[in-house]
């Protein structure tokens, strides 16, 4: 029971990460847009770069092949972008300003959790 409970936690979590990811295609000029308004240097290449990262980044957990360099690259890549792309305390709408805050609490949480995923012993259930 508890390798299929890890198989749908890094199903779900991975998953999540593949999903944001190609949506940076699917929905390219409107992320490259947000990129632009949050002052993200060359936005139509950060909005390609990070889309690549997470594909390969949640891919790695859910398929489990090297899950701690996915992990790594998520936390990094949370770590890079969370201030950036949710900078609540630049807000003064205070509706923007909760959602942003959520956001970053959001992102926060899943940089904890991938961090705590990097101490689950290897291999991992169901993974090559």
């Amino acid at each position: 029971m508890s390798e299929i409970l890890h198989l749908a936690g890094r199903l779900l979590f991975g998953g999540l990460f593949v999903y944001n990811g190609l949506n940076h295609f699917r929905n390219y000029a409107a992320i490259r847009a947000y990129c632009a308004y949050k002052h993200v240097l060359m936005p139509g290449p950060s909005a390609i770069v990070s889309g690549l990262w997470l594909v390969v980044a949640g891919t790695s957990v859910v398929v489990g092949f090297r899950p701690e360099a996915g992990l790594v690259l998520i936390v990094l890549f949370l770590l890079v972008v969370t201030p950036v792309m949710h900078d609540f305390w630049n807000i003064t709408d205070p509706a923007q300003r909760l959602s942003e805050w959520i956001n970053f609490q959001k992102n926060a949480a899943l940089m904890g959790a991938a961090l705590m995923m990097l101490l689950l012993p290897r291999p991992w259930p169901y993974s090559p």
